[in-house]
Order: structure tokens, then sequence, then C-alpha cells
């Protein structure tokens, strides 16, 4: 389920902000890329609510890149991220229902499909909030060989029994959208298939949305979100290379 901290702590937007490019078209999508397009791996990070603008998340995408990945964040909230100031958006669930995830899995296969064709022979997927929603239907279908979730959002146990690839799970200890008892049954689900690996973390004292919409002027924040990169980062090394 979502709920309200889905929608809550809106990063301020910054167009021009990272290290790599803004591509108009890549695999049909606007996106941001970076990292180098020669790399064997790639990693695809699926935005929260607030859309693939966000500076931590472009921040998180230069990190990645630097280990040697060539990463790619789709636009596939199509310029339209979730805004509190606009009256259009007033209603969460009303957004919820104009950006369906759903869409946006089937809009990822021609993203996947153009990193393929620069020769990369693992890819990965990381999804924040709304975008680990995209990221589990991915991993249902074998278009990705690892998925990573963080304070994930609009997910059932049930979308757990289908998972096809190793997952790494990130919660938050103060979550409403995937408490931790949640997660637990997540980790039951998947511990019943010894053939699909996975890690399920719940990090203490931290909300929703800690990993991307931490605050640089907080140092626990920061210290919080570092270490679900590092997470993140270690599963990749894991899978893709």
């Amino acid at each position: 389920m979502a709920s309200s901290r889905c929608f809550e702590n809106p990063p301020v937007l910054e167009p021009a902000s990272g290290g790599g490019e803004v591509v108009d078209d890549f695999g049909g999508q606007k996106a941001y890329v970076s990292g180098s397009a020669g790399s064997k791996a790639a990693v695809v990070l699926i935005s929260d609510a607030f859309g693939f603008e966000a500076p931590n998340l472009r921040k998180i995408a230069d990190k990645v890149a630097s280990l040697g990945y060539f990463v790619v964040v789709p636009d596939f909230l199509h310029g339209d991220p979730y805004d509190p100031s606009n009256n259009a958006h007033s209603n969460p669930g009303t957004w919820i229902q104009s950006h369906n995830p759903q869409t946006a899995f089937e809009e990822a296969k021609p993203v996947i499909a153009a990193i393929k064709e620069k020769g990369v022979s693992s890819i990965g997927a990381a999804g924040y909030c709304w975008g680990a929603k995209v990221v589990v239907e991915l991993a249902k279908v074998h278009e990705i060989q690892a998925a990573v979730l963080a304070h994930p959002s609009l997910l059932t146990v049930d979308d757990m029994k289908d998972v096809k690839c190793p997952i790494s799970i990130l919660g938050a200890e103060i979550d409403r959208s995937a408490p931790p008892e949640l997660l637990k049954q997540f980790e039951q689900v998947l511990s019943a298939n010894p053939e699909v690996d996975h890690f399920v973390k719940v990090f203490p004292g931290v909300a929703h949305g800690w990993a991307v919409r931490y605050s640089d002027d907080d140092a626990a924040a920061v210290t919080s979100a570092e270490e679900a990169l590092r997470d993140m980062s270690h599963w990749f090394n894991k899978y893709l290379n």
C-alpha cells in the first residue's frame, strides 16, 4: 500500500544537477544517464513519486556509476512528479491512479532493451517507494539479474512469490507503507524459494523515504542513507559482476 509518507518531504528539484547528462530519448524515455556506456553491467534507478530530477537520486546514480556501472534513471513520471503545491495533485490517490507503476513496468522494457543494445551483459534495478513496485514487476519476468527495493510501497506478499532474481529489500523501522511486520512476511515468502537469494534489512530509527529524501544537514540521516547505498552496491556487485 501507499501511505501519506510517500508524499512527504519533497526535494527541491534541480534539473541541471548531477555529473551525468539528461538525454531526451533513451529507450523511449527521457532519462538521466551516468557512467560509461561501455560498461558490461548496468543499473536502472527508478524514482519515488518526486521523480528523476531529485538531486539525491542523481547523487546516488553518480555514485553507483563511479563503481563501474552504466546507470540510467528514466523519467517514468513524464515530467509530472508529485508536487504538493500543485492543486491538481491535492489527492495523492488520484496522482497514483494517473501514474500507474504497471505502465512504467511496460515502459521499462524498451529502456532495458536499449541498455542491452550497448553490449551490457547484466542489468540490475533499484526502486524507491513508488519505483519499488516497478522493479518487482521487472524481477518477475527475467528482465533484470538483480533487484533492490528501498522503503517500498504498493507491494503485497503475493508479489514476492513471483520474484525470479536475487532481491534485496531495505526497509525503515518507521514506515506505514512497508512496516517491519510486512517485510518479515516478505522474507518468509522469499525464504520458501531456495532458488532466489534474498536479503531483508530494517534500518532502525529511520522513516519512509530515508534512503533518497534525506537532508544533507542531518548527519544521522546522511549516515543511514550512505549505509543503504553501500548495501545496494554490495548486492549489485555480488550479482552483476
